[in-house]
């Protein structure tokens, strides 16, 4: 059988029936195949004319199937390959988890783990003895953030729905969102593509992110613009306002919103004028060093009446961070909060490159910030909170035992409102209507039942929490620390989590030299903390 077998077989099939439709007259069982042999002979012949593909001249019509399955390879990976407790980058496990949840059904599971339990890197909680016999409710484990220069402080649930903006999300997503929120009194960071008009239907508590776009508040030559910020910050539904240095799925990177993907409605919620690309620069132009940056801040806790202002960002040179935390003590100026974001990416599509291997992942730069902010006496001034890959109750507890103190999720969310991990995000083919801009498409995401959905994930995801924290003899995420966790290192061993974390004493940073307070493996930051300029970056 040569490569050619299908196309010659075509031919001679269309032949066939030309023949029988001459001598026997048109009929269905004649003109039907006729036109499908017709049709795969025709196909063949614009195979071989071709020249961009040598598959298709070698294999007229049989190499489309090689295409074709290179296009599905993805979900059969997902259904009927991949292991329950494979991650890419969220396991089978992890998906029914929230699945379960969001949909109010059962989450146990019989006959035990299916993990190894004694592999490298497991991890568990030692539990106590004599657990908590008070009870837990999901609206007591809240964080209060604002420093004594806020006169809004706000009290945000420990987990909370993460940067996500309007245009990567379909509005019916936003609605979704926005209504579950509102139902289990937690927040919704809006992304930096502003608040959009489906933020604000059901009134859900929100983060107002600004990128180096300044959507929502950028003039048109794209700087920011402080009238336009103080009208949409005076917005009650927002509770704190967030300055994006940069994200974990493409940290340094720009970004860019083609013009012909720009809506009447997008345009409207960003700021920008329709016809003309989006463009958010890889850095802020309002601000140039670390210094400025935290008069920035304390301009907008202002001009916010009082509202509580912090940054995100996901570190790269660790001199950066400490370039942030010589300027809070030069200045006295300090965030109300920062929110660590790990290279552990998100739904932000980005270069193949900087999704792998560019910035620190979330656990690094979050045990980095907190220690070091113990090591300058600001850590109970400033609350941080923690983004990169977390979906279930332990991953709230292993975050906050490194130091988070509270925790936001964005695919975890997604996955509550129908994501199924197509990883389609950036070609406007969502099968479920979460991350696109067709009309169609989003249509079959129904936001009323989708909102409940999320408070349901929410609630059913805290109400485990607080039963892990009564297990281990605890009341609040607030009191957990690294000892709580055990970890089987490379030979095996068990180790709780603090024997291979940074520590710092209260003060070192201010009492002591570097090459004091960073101690064992940490030595090399030393280096990075005398190269730190708080009036350059």
């Amino acid at each position: 059988m040569t490569r050619y077998f299908v196309w010659q077989l075509s031919i001679a099939m269309s032949l066939y029936f030309g023949v029988l439709l001459v001598l026997e007259g048109a009929s269905k069982n004649t003109l039907i195949p006729l036109c499908i042999f017709f049709a795969l002979s025709v196909v063949g012949v614009m195979d071989q004319l071709q020249k961009k593909h040598a598959i298709l001249r070698n294999y007229p019509i049989i190499g489309h199937l090689r295409f074709w399955l290179e296009f599905i390879r993805p979900e059969i990976r997902q259904y009927f390959l991949e292991s329950d407790s494979e991650k890419l980058p969220f396991s089978r496990n992890q998906r029914a988890l929230v699945y379960q949840r969001s949909k109010n059904l059962s989450d146990q599971r019989p006959f035990g783990t299916i993990e190894n339990v004694y592999r490298n890197g497991y991890e568990w909680l030692s539990y106590s003895n004599s657990p908590s016999q008070v009870v837990i409710k999901p609206n007591d484990l809240r964080v209060s953030i604002g420093s004594e220069t806020c006169s809004q402080p706000y009290s945000i649930s420990v987990f909370n729905i993460s940067a996500m903006s309007f245009g990567s999300l379909s509005a019916n997503a936003i609605l979704a969102l926005n209504k579950g929120a509102k139902l289990g009194g937690f927040a919704q960071d809006t992304g930096e593509g502003s608040v959009s008009e489906y933020h604000k239907v059901h009134d859900g508590d929100l983060i107002w992110e600004i990128g180096s776009g300044y959507f929502g508040c950028r003039t048109e030559d794209g700087h920011f613009d402080m009238n336009k910020f103080i009208h949409v910050a005076s917005d009650p539904q927002i509770k704190m306002i967030e300055i994006k240095l940069s994200q974990g799925a493409k940290p340094g990177h720009g970004g860019i919103l083609p013009a012909a993907k720009i809506t009447p409605e997008i345009a409207q919620t960003r700021g920008v004028p329709m016809g003309v690309d989006c463009i958010s620069p890889s850095r802020h132009t309002a601000f140039n060093s670390p210094v400025e940056m935290l008069q920035f801040i304390a301009t907008l806790r202002e001009r916010s009446n009082g509202k509580p202002v912090g940054f995100k960002m996901c570190v790269g040179k660790p001199e950066d961070w400490f370039a942030i935390l010589k300027a809070m003590i030069e200045t006295k100026l300090t965030p109300d909060f920062i929110v660590v974001d790990g290279s552990e990416g998100g739904t932000g599509a980005a270069p193949v490159e900087f999704i792998d291997h560019i910035g620190m992942p979330m656990r690094d730069s979050l045990r980095l910030i907190h220690a070091t902010l113990i090591g300058t006496n600001l850590r109970d001034i400033i609350r941080i909170g923690a983004a990169g890959k977390i979906i279930s109750a332990f991953d709230i507890v292993r975050v906050c035992s490194i130091g988070a103190d509270w925790c936001n999720s964005a695919r975890g969310f997604m996955f509550a409102i129908g994501c199924i991990q197509s990883r389609t995000c950036n070609t406007d083919m969502c099968p479920t209507g979460v991350a696109t801009q067709n009309q169609l498409r989003q249509k079959a995401l129904d936001p009323i039942d989708k909102g409940q959905r999320v408070y349901h994930y929410h609630q059913n995801t805290l109400h485990a929490l607080s039963e892990i924290l009564m297990a281990a003899g605890l009341s609040h995420t607030s009191e957990l620390n690294p000892d709580y966790i055990m970890k089987r290192d490379e030979n095996s061993v068990a180790q709780p989590f603090s024997k291979n974390l940074m520590h710092m004493e209260a003060g070192a940073l201010i009492d002591q030299s570097p090459e004091l307070a960073f101690k064992g493996d940490y030595q090399y930051l030393a280096r990075a903390w005398r190269r730190a300029n708080p009036s350059q970056w």
